[in-house]
């Protein structure tokens, strides 16, 4: 985590600062905006707090005009008001009174390394790719992460970096998608002062800003096939050009890369260069779409729940049987993505004790499945169990079967034994098997918990 403090070190500032490294930050120190924009051209950070005395829209200003996207928290006094509410209004993202309470400045922290994602599965198809995700994450191999938009990659990218053993230096994401292709040459590489119109003054690219960590380009297809062969010099020889520079300069990163696309079709289309391909597709991680993880459908939608229940200050309801299923059935086409904007408007406009299925709603107001008959939606309930279930083994699908019933049941065995039909003894068996196995078996009066990094 990469600090930067604009403002004149003295008082509570420095307190702040030595907060902050006491929680693991390195902190760099600029006395005004000026000498800021130089040390973020020069070595990036991941947050930067500023004196509210100073500033802030000409930061920011600047910050958009150079394409610099780190975040601004504004600090000072506790009883400047008005201040306070001035920083907002000219981009700062939050405001921290002075003098600092230490575990504001910790949460601060927190909520910029985490990046409010949290990691959440449950499906044994997720589970086989995050095996393999974290054998692989302490290598220095290049991981490619492919999958539709929306099912996580960026997130599994993360927590490639955060197994690895860089997980104390940089993670630096790059959408080659939301950049034109003019201006991603210099994103990635940077720019020397005078390079082209508007390089006001040296700017260092991802690539070294992400020096010793490690560097995620996300959605690689979208870039131009003509900056492809500068981006395969650099993986391979482990150095990079500024624009308008003269000599190499040396980095040491580890390349992450991800695709919504089939990127072997994109190489038989001659619009992906095959070595890079092959370069970046050492180790290729596929994550199946959400509709094709069952197990994960209703953990995700219980996490996002609680989570937007707590951002929002509103209670914590779980969902009722009817939302439940009318979650299970939906084929989330937006995969994870959707389902998350979905849950968040149902915490909204939930009452009661439950989130019940007049909130599960789409953007427009309407239920999910509406436009659908009585016919369909049972056909499109019974598509989605058994796309499910393709691929498992019997074993699999029974121990998930024995599992679930036993969360439903609280943990009490004799209920869930009478629901599956089976004798006690029967039960105690499988769950005796499973145990030996690893497996997390639910206790009399509660339930298993999901797996979660953030």
């Amino acid at each position: 985590m990469r600090l930067l403090i604009i403002g004149r070190l003295n008082g509570e500032l420095i307190t702040a600062s030595k907060i902050a490294m006491n929680r693991g930050a390195a902190v760099t120190q600029a006395d005004g905006v000026a000498q800021g924009l130089s040390v973020l051209r020069a070595k990036g950070a991941d947050l930067i707090m500023i004196d509210v005395g100073l500033s802030i829209r000409d930061l920011v200003t600047a910050l958009d005009d150079e394409r610099i996207r780190t975040p601004v928290v504004a600090c000072g006094v506790a009883t400047d008001a008005k201040a306070a509410v001035a920083a907002i209004q000219a981009g700062a993202k939050e405001y921290i009174p002075l003098p600092p309470d230490p575990e504001l400045i910790a949460a601060v922290l927190e909520a910029v390394s985490a990046d409010g994602r949290a990691f959440v599965w449950r499906d044994a198809s997720m589970e086989r790719v995050v095996k393999l995700a974290e054998q692989v994450a302490k290598s220095e191999a290049s991981v490619l992460i492919t999958g539709e938009s929306g099912t996580g990659k960026e997130v599994l990218a993360r927590h490639v970096h955060q197994k690895s053993n860089r997980a104390s230096k940089p993670f630096v994401s790059v959408n080659c998608a939301a950049i034109p292709d003019a201006l991603l040459e210099s994103e990635l590489f940077g720019h020397e002062k005078g390079a082209f119109t508007g390089a006001v003054a040296r700017r260092i690219g991802r690539f070294e800003e992400a020096n010793g960590g490690t560097l995620l380009l996300d959605e690689i297809s979208e870039m131009d096939v003509r900056l492809q062969s500068k981006l395969l010099r650099a993986l391979q020889e482990r150095v990079i050009d500024r624009v308008g520079g003269s000599a190499p300069v040396k980095v040491d990163i580890r390349v992450l890369a991800t695709s919504n696309r089939n990127l072997l079709d994109e190489v038989r289309k001659g619009t992906f260069r095959e070595d890079l391909f092959y370069r970046l597709n050492v180790v290729h991680l596929r994550l199946p779409a959400l509709r094709e993880r069952p197990a994960d459908i209703l953990e995700l939608a219980g996490h996002f729940a609680r989570k937007y229940a707590e951002v929002n200050g509103l209670p914590v309801r779980p969902l009722s049987r009817e939302a439940e299923g009318l979650v299970r059935a939906n084929p989330w086409r937006g995969n994870v993505r959707e389902l998350e904007n979905t849950l968040h408007r149902a915490v909204l406009l939930a009452s009661g004790s439950e989130i019940g299925p007049d909130a599960i709603l789409t953007p427009e107001g309407e239920a999910i499945g509406h436009a659908m008959g009585p016919v369909e939606r049972a056909a499109q309930v019974a598509e989605a169990a058994t796309r499910g279930l393709v691929g498992r083994t019997v074993a699999q699908v029974e121990c998930d079967l024995i599992l679930d019933t036993l969360d439903h049941c609280l943990g009490n065995r004799t209920h869930a034994a009478k629901i599956l039909g089976i004798s006690i003894r029967t039960l105690r068996n499988k769950l005796n098997e499973y145990v030996d196995a690893g497996l997390t078996v639910a206790e009399p009066g509660s339930v298993r918990a999901a797996a979660a990094y953030g």
